[in-house]
């Protein structure tokens, strides 16, 4: 297993931006490929730097690409950075041409927590063409479906920025990407939350959603709030749905 620290430029943010890569040694290439996101206070280091993500994987014909998406969740900005494309469409594209990645649908997939969580399944339900599953940890499953509030915090004209004034039911709202979807192109999902963690009730709410629009998908609370010691468990959940979706799937 190799780890590679990427530099590139990246034409959509128009700015230098970074990854690291884990590189398996074992099966035969091209290998499927997890992109793996970060949250909102992080960067593209953060996993590595608290979890054992690298250890988890290292038997695994499975390659990690851990992607920076600033302060963007993962969408194009109606003012500011266009972070959706940039990784759901440019760094999948850099991947596959740079190393032994897999260049198909089945061959990638998402994950990641909390800003990540929620950008995962944003991606994944934005370009089911381009990705066959998504896990959400402690997602904010809820931005861009409910109004953006108006209080003290330096967040809600952060998040006007990102989604216009009037986000629900638009390009950022996961739950009418997953409405709109058609039931043969849903690309597979799995969403967990810490029954103490402050996002519980958006990731209730849209598991509920899910059901009542017969979109298949695991749900699961744990105990745990908002903390590296519940991803760093759980990440190893997800690696093993996901495996179980690509690896199983493509023979990888």
């Amino acid at each position: 297993m190799a780890l590679c620290h990427l530099n590139y430029f990246s034409h959509v943010l128009q700015k230098q931006s970074a990854a690291f890569i884990i590189v398996p040694e074992t099966g035969t290439p091209p290998y499927p490929v997890l992109y793996l996101l970060h949250g909102l206070s992080d960067d593209y280091t953060i996993w590595l730097r608290q979890t054992s993500v690298e250890r988890y994987v290292a038997d695994l014909p499975l390659m990690v690409v851990l992607a920076d998406g600033g302060r963007g969740f993962y969408c194009d900005a109606e003012e500011g950075f266009a972070y959706g494309t940039a990784i759901g469409v440019e760094l999948p594209e850099r991947i596959e041409r740079t190393f032994p990645a897999m260049r198909t649908r089945e061959g990638r997939c998402l994950a990641g927590l909390s800003m990540g969580g929620y950008g995962a399944t944003r991606l994944a339900l934005t370009y089911p063409d381009r990705f066959a599953a998504a896990v959400s940890h402690s997602g904010a499953m809820g931005f861009g479906h409910f109004p953006v509030g108006h209080d003290a915090r330096p967040y809600p004209a952060e998040f006007r920025r990102i989604l216009g004034p009037t986000p629900t039911g638009g390009p950022n709202d996961l739950f009418a990407l997953a409405e709109n979807v058609a039931p043969a192109d849903r690309p597979a999902l799995r969403i967990d939350c810490g029954v103490d963690d402050f996002l519980i009730e958006p990731n209730r709410q849209f598991h509920a959603h899910l059901e009542s629009i017969g979109y298949p998908h695991e749900y699961e609370e744990f105990p745990g709030a908002h903390t590296w010691d519940y991803w760093d468990v759980h990440i190893r959940e997800a690696i093993a749905f996901l495996r179980g979706q690509l690896l199983d799937k493509t023979g990888a």
